[in-house]
Parts: structure tokens; C-alpha cells; sequence
């Protein structure tokens, strides 16, 4: 992905998604020993990043290629980032989600005004999505896809913008869309950034990818980090965390849960495991870390009853 079409998704979409605050954490910095900073994605329009890849996706298609709708599979964010961007633009979505799906994400879904359809698993959902683009709808993948990339990448423009200091930045790994994006941004404007990807024990396509030297499938998403819980990375994907990454530091639930709770009660930031995952594996690289380090706190979409559930 060049530096090019991150460009140009940053003038398109910059109507309909907000910049996002990127601040110096005094708790954060105190805690790693060097200058921390947070970019405040959970306060993204739909409350996560996913709103970007989706309208830079949406608004690079002509309203023929549009006429039939959309549809996409999704047991987290871009759900209702599609829904939402779908609705803003005056086209009709269909979002496909797994049984399994969080039922504040199902509602905030319909809510953003997407028809939503559960299928036993995120495998049929994606199998069901095959018979919609058979009719004529355009399917709007997660993560691999340019586009979608490429509007995630606009994040990392922002850090840069904000941050010319910048010397790391730790990113989260779903199927690697935001990553990518990220990363190609950042390695273009300042080749000397460090990359960190994480992931969760039990959502780690990546890491297990790395590990196989190919992507591979995941028998089961076993981690309560839902928004991560991508079943495989795509080739496109696993090509830039080779090329971009440092490293893909594993962390488990517990340490998940356990810097969700610290953000909470000195940052007074609600964030998912998702999120709260990057400081969990900055604790682990702190020896490796330089001098201005950013944690993407990617997402804040946490029900209550799932935050009173996790195990302390």
C-alpha cells in the first residue's frame, strides 16, 4: 500500500469521521518510564476506528456500483461502522454477525440502521455473504481489502501529524487491517518507527501465522477480546506485518482485562480488551521502547454486563 491512496482516503473521508485527540498520558509515562501518549480512537464516530476503512471503502465506489447495497460480516466494530456509513450515504446494508455476537453490538447495529442476520459461526456468516454478492451487493471485507486498509491507515497520518517525534507506536491485530494501514503510513513518513503488533491468547491469527510462515485458520476464537477474534489474516495482511512489524507480543485475558481496569481508574477510559491490550504488551516491551511511544486505544464498544463478567 503506498503513501498515495492513504492521501487520498484522508481527503475523502475527512467529512465524515472525526480526528481523534492523541495526548500525553502522565499515568502511562510514569508507569513505562518514557513519554506516552494515547490516541483516543475509542471517541470515533461508532466508537472505533472501523468508521474510516468503511467510508473510505463506501464513497470510492460510483452509486451504480452501490444500486443493490451493501453487506458485510462483522462480529464487532465494523458492523456498525458499515451500518452507520451505509445509512449516512443512503444505502441499504445487510450485516451478517455470529451467534456469538455481543448483544450491545447486534443493537448498536440496528440502531445505526443496518438489517442484521445471526449465523452459527463468523464461517457461515462469511458463507452467507457469498450468496448476497451473488445478487448484486458489494461486500465490504473487514479488513483485507486496499481500500478498507488505507482508510485505517488515516489514523497513522494523524499520529504523525500530531507526533513528529514519534518513536513507537503499538497497534492491535484483529486480521491486521488497521496494522497495515498504520504502519504504511507511518514507516512512509518516518522509516525509523518502530512497529508493535498484539494480540490476545486465543485471538492470534497473526502471531500463529508468523509462527507457520503462512496464514492459517484458527479452530476457535477462545478469547474474550471478541473485536480481535478475526478467524485467519489474509495474505495481504500477513505480507505488512513481515515487512512492518518488530515484533507480535501475545498477551492473555487476564493481563487484558487487568490494564482495562487500570486505564479505567486513572485515565477514566472505558476501553475493550481490544484496546487495553496495547498497554497490557508495552508492560512486556518497555525495555525495548524509545522516547515517545503511542498506544492505539483503537475501541470503547464494552457492554457493562461483559465488563462485570470478566474474571479479576
Amino acid at each position: 500500500m503506498d503513501i498515495e491512496a492513504i492521501e487520498e482516503a484522508a481527503r475523502r473521508i475527512e467529512n465524515h469521521v472525526k480526528r481523534t485527540r492523541l495526548e500525553r498520558s502522565e499515568t502511562l509515562s510514569e508507569r513505562l518510564g518514557t513519554n506516552v501518549f494515547v490516541k483516543l480512537e475509542l471517541f470515533q464516530k461508532t466508537g472505533s476506528f472501523k468508521i474510516r476503512g468503511a467510508f473510505n471503502k463506501l464513497l470510492s465506489l460510483s452509486r451504480d456500483e452501490l444500486a443493490n447495497g451493501v453487506v458485510a460480516v462483522s462480529g464487532g466494530n465494523h458492523a456498525q461502522a458499515i451500518a452507520h456509513a451505509a445509512t449516512v450515504l443512503g444505502l441499504d446494508a445487510v450485516v451478517l454477525m455470529p451467534e456469538s455476537t455481543p448483544k450491545n453490538y447486534v443493537d448498536a447495529t440496528r440502531a445505526y440502521g443496518a438489517r442484521v442476520e445471526l449465523s452459527p459461526s463468523i464461517a457461515d456468516a462469511f458463507a452467507q455473504a457469498d450468496r448476497y454478492r451473488s445478487e448484486g451487493r458489494v461486500f465490504v471485507h473487514p479488513f483485507d481489502d486496499d481500500l478498507v486498509m488505507a482508510g485505517q491507515g488515516t489514523l497513522g497520518l494523524e499520529i504523525f501529524a500530531d507526533l513528529p517525534e514519534v518513536t513507537d507506536v503499538i497497534v492491535s491485530i484483529g486480521g491486521g487491517g488497521l496494522m497495515s494501514g498504520v504502519a504504511a503510513a507511518l514507516k512512509a513518513k518516518k522509516p525509523a518507527v518502530k512497529i508493535w503488533g498484539v494480540e490476545t491468547v486465543g485471538a492470534d491469527a497473526m502471531s500463529q501465522a508468523l509462527d507457520a510462515g503462512h496464514p492459517v485458520t484458527l479452530p476457535a476464537i477462545t478469547s474474550i477480546a471478541k473485536t480481535l477474534g478475526a478467524p485467519s489474516v489474509s495474505d495481504a495482511t500477513f505480507r505488512a506485518a513481515k515487512e512492518h512489524l518488530e515484533c507480535v507480543t501475545v498477551v492473555t485475558d487476564a493481563e487484558a482485562v487487568a490494564t482495562l481496569v487500570f486505564i479505567l481508574e486513572r485515565l477514566k477510559l472505558l476501553t475493550e480488551p481490544a484496546a487495553s491490550c496495547t498497554l497490557a504488551a508495552a508492560d512486556k516491551l518497555r525495555a525495548q521502547l524509545g522516547s515517545h511511544v503511542v498506544l492505539i486505544l483503537c475501541g470503547g464498544n464494552l457492554a457493562l454486563d461483559d465488563l462485570c463478567s470478566y474474571p479479576r
